[in-house]
Order: structure tokens, then C-alpha cells, then sequence
């Protein structure tokens, strides 16, 4: 069995001055509500967190599962949200009507696009397939550094094992080189991501959207 990707810690002692220059945070995650109670505690957790760091939520544009608990967490604390969202799901009903900012787009590529161009870090919660698809485009888009954004999976009650082992397998089947496994770094939780990106500087470039 391929043994999962090494935990890698980060240094929890910063300044909240380094906090700060992470400003605006994307989060991936599911829109499912029907999850463990885990993992739905940790999107209203880390939505509680972001807005008390005074570090802007961008996200998907969704009022259901993960992604509305996030949101909705996030505007009670009184911080700031950006929604992206593609026209047909605006249309379906399924945008949040309380976001700060809410961007409709033609496309599930220019969703991913400009969320990517928005903000200055990542954070992957649990999520399905939607997920997995935002998460190894931006994964991908480093690799040919497109950007050198950093890139939090968030692997509560090791929900993530399992893609941590496939990532492990692809490197060590030779489909990818040993550095891929730098290209995001595991935390356990949402107090390691707060923890995180407070020991970490903002991104040195930002991403070329004429490159996406």
C-alpha cells in the first residue's frame, strides 16, 4: 500500500502583521449538506476564523451545504464574502443572496479562473467530485508555474487520506516527480490553517489570467 503524503507542520508563532498579507482566502469544498458533523462544524469554523483574521472568504457563490455554512459563517462574524458563480447555477436558484460581492460568470472555467486570480492562498475542506476538479486544476496550474499560490489541504478526520495515497501512488508509479507532493501542504485542521497562513507571506506574483 503506498504509504500518504507526510503531514507537513508550519510554524504556529508569527506576527498577526504576516497575517495580513494573505488577504483574501479561496476555499473549496462540497455542497453537500448531509455530511458528517465534522466536517460541517469545520466549514463554520474556519468561516468564523477567516472573518475574526480579517482575511476575505472567496468561494464558489453557493447558499447550500459546505459551501452556504462557510458563507453564512463568515457574514456573521462580520467579514467579508466573494462569490463566483456560473449564470445556470445563479439561475437554478442556488446562489447566496447575502454575499458581499456576488460574480456571475458564463462558465465553470472562468469560475475557477477568476477565483484563482482573487485570491492569495487556498484551502481545500471536504468535498466531492466538484471539489477534486477545482483542486487538481489549481494543483495542475502550479505545476507549470502559472502561480506560486499556497495550497492548504484541510484533511479533517483524514477525509483526505485516500487522495493523499493516490498522489503518493502517481509519484511513485513515475507519473509525476517527488516534488509534486510540495506542491500543497497537508494541515489537520482549521486552527492549522489559521496557523498557517499566519506563519506564510502573500504570493510573490500574481496569476496571469491571459495564461489560464
Amino acid at each position: 500500500m503506498p504509504r500518504p503524503m507526510d503531514l507537513q507542520s508550519s510554524p504556529a508563532q508569527k506576527t498577526s502583521a504576516s497575517l495580513r498579507e494573505i488577504r483574501r482566502l479561496c476555499v473549496y469544498c462540497g455542497s453537500s449538506g448531509a455530511v458528517d458533523r465534522r466536517y460541517r462544524e469545520a466549514a463554520g469554523e474556519l468561516g468564523t476564523r477567516l472573518a475574526a483574521a480579517g482575511i476575505g472568504l472567496v468561494y464558489g457563490g453557493g447558499r447550500v451545504g459546505l459551501m452556504g455554512l462557510l458563507a453564512d459563517a463568515v457574514l456573521a462574524a462580520g467579514g467579508e464574502v466573494t462569490g463566483i458563480i456560473p449564470a445556470r447555477l445563479r439561475d437554478a436558484e442556488l446562489a447566496h443572496p447575502g454575499a458581499t460581492e456576488l460574480l456571475v460568470v458564463e462558465s465553470m472555467h472562468d469560475r475557477k479562473r477568476l477565483m484563482a486570480e482573487k485570491a492569495d492562498a487556498f484551502a481545500i475542506l471536504p468535498g466531492g467530485v466538484g471539489t477534486l476538479d477545482e483542486t487538481f486544476e489549481i494543483l495542475s496550474w502550479k505545476q507549470l508555474g502559472l502561480h506560486d499560490k499556497l495550497i492548504l489541504l484541510v484533511d479533517i478526520g483524514g477525509y483526505w487520506a485516500p487522495l493523499r495515497a493516490l498522489l503518493d501512488h502517481i509519484v511513485e508509479s513515475g507519473f509525476a516527480r517527488p516534488e509534486t507532493r510540495g506542491l500543497l501542504r497537508v494541515v489537520p485542521s482549521v486552527a492549522a490553517v489559521i496557523a498557517t497562513l499566519s506563519a506564510e507571506p502573500g504570493p510573490s506574483r500574481q496569476v496571469d489570467p491571459g495564461l489560464l
